[in-house]
């Protein structure tokens, strides 16, 4: 909610999705401690005071925090370069405190949940917090998945493994998939070997054959760090901005109308009220109550720049992604620009809407607007209204 470079005024990007009448999931930064949430909340009581109807009609969720389980794991621990996480009794007490600031607001009843890795969610120790969300935001990269087999012929099965053992510890709470996606370049991990041919697999099989007009997705990620392209490399366009994907963006027909969604129990309209990072994984078990994590860094705690987003639309053959607010960094600005991705496979990219520093302050140091939940106090990952 907070824009970079202030203490607590509101997001830039949220003028952008107003111009652009785009849906908006927001989100909180809590691996910050109370001082970072206090003026999370003043923003966002701001931005409902500035804004009115105008943003309020637009938000679908707000997630409080993101990966901040996955970050106190002991896998979380070790890795390199990790911010902070929180406890469960911590986000709860924020959970708590964001239903407070938004009761009686033009906000009072939008669903509220927590994003995090799916081996956060099958750990039964954070079952608490799975009881206090309306939804659950759901990360999930077979790439990182390296003590599995998880060459490209298995990552499809190794994502709806996760996502069912998700939805089978959500308690009936919708099950939204806030991160996913296949790295076009970089190390191999395990057998997952990153190019252009398996991020189109990645695509075809698990975005258009599960998710795309089915589940609440957000793909990782548009546009890769800028100047330097990170390893591994995410970016759907690559690191510069551009409206030319680096591999065919359409689903194939066939595909789409035939194959099998993960099972769930989540409605199916956006923003409707509920209906009731990647680490890897020795095993997946019916309980899902323990888990033990191996493999990379969530890919959302590096410095990415911009997302790619696509919602439950009305189709149901070669679902349309939705418009969605990018960001684009030079490491010294932030431009706020809206892209479309069509069924067709093109990407459209309008004229900059705003501008503002490409630096967020979560703990008391500048960070790097990162992607869609990476830096999630500096930006909002989007939606756009179908």
């Amino acid at each position: 909610m907070q824009q970079g470079g202030t203490t607590n005024s509101p997001v830039a990007a949220i003028q952008a999705a107003i111009n652009t009448k785009t849906s908006l999931l927001l989100g909180v930064w809590a691996s910050a401690g109370q001082s970072q949430i206090t003026n999370e909340i003043a923003a966002l009581q701001a931005a409902i005071s500035q804004y009115g109807t105008e943003f309020t009609s637009l938000v679908i969720g707000l997630s409080v925090g993101s990966e901040d389980l996955y970050r106190i794991s002991p896998i979380g621990l070790t890795s390199p370069g990790a911010a902070p996480g929180a406890d469960p009794s911590t986000l709860l007490n924020y959970i708590s405190q964001i239903r407070s600031a938004v009761a009686g607001t033009g906000l009072s009843g939008i669903p509220i949940g927590h994003v995090d890795t799916w081996t956060a969610w099958v750990n039964g120790s954070n079952s608490d917090v799975i009881s206090a969300c309306d939804f659950i935001g759901m990360d999930a990269y077979p790439y990182f998945q390296n003590t599995m087999p998880n060459s490209i012929d298995q990552s499809a099965s190794l994502f709806q493994s996760a996502y069912q053992a998700t939805v089978a510890v959500a308690q009936g709470k919708d099950v939204w998939v806030t991160e996913t996606g296949y790295p076009v370049s970089g190390s191999t991990s395990g057998a997952a070997v990153p190019s252009l041919a398996n991020a189109q697999t990645y695509w075809d099989e698990v975005g258009c054959g599960m998710l795309f007009g089915k589940i609440n997705t957000y793909w990782y990620t548009l546009q890769d760090a800028y100047p330097t392209t990170p390893n591994p490399s995410f970016g759907i366009v690559g690191t510069t901005l551009s409206t030319t994907p680096l591999f065919n963006l359409t689903c194939p027909a066939a595909t789409a109308s035939s194959s099998t969604t993960p099972s769930s129990t989540s409605s199916s309209q956006a923003g409707a009220s509920p209906s009731t990072s990647p680490s890897g994984s020795t095993a997946v078990v019916a309980s899902a109550t323990t888990t033990t994590q191996s493999g990379g860094l969530s890919p959302s705690e590096g410095a990415g720049n911009g997302v790619i987003s696509s919602v439950k639309s009305a189709t149901t053959t070669a679902p349309v992604a939705s418009s969605v607010a990018t960001i684009s960094s030079n490491g010294n600005n932030t431009t706020m620009v809206t892209s479309v991705v069509s069924s067709n496979g093109s990407i459209s990219t309008g004229s900059p809407t705003s501008t503002g520093p490409a630096t967020a302050s979560h703990n008391g140091a500048a960070a790097t607007a990162g992607p869609i939940f990476g830096a999630i106090g500096a930006i909002l990952a989007v939606m756009a209204a179908l």
